[in-house]
């Protein structure tokens, strides 16, 4: 089973923004490997931080 994913994949499991997730990993000091976050450092620290992302809704077309 995969554990490292795009920023992107992230962003859209967590329905939010590939940025919030990268200014995330930065301000907390996750790494990015390769392009890659490891999905359950990142959840962990947010459950730790108490972090949870606001959801975007998408554009009506």
């Amino acid at each position: 089973m995969a554990n490292h994913f795009t920023p992107e994949e992230l962003a859209e499991e967590l329905g939010t923004e590939t940025r919030d997730i990268v200014l995330f990993c930065i301000r907390e000091g996750i790494p990015i490997y390769k392009g890659k976050v490891d999905r359950h450092l990142l959840l962990t620290v947010m459950k730790a931080t108490g972090v949870q992302f606001q959801k975007t809704e998408a554009a009506a077309v």
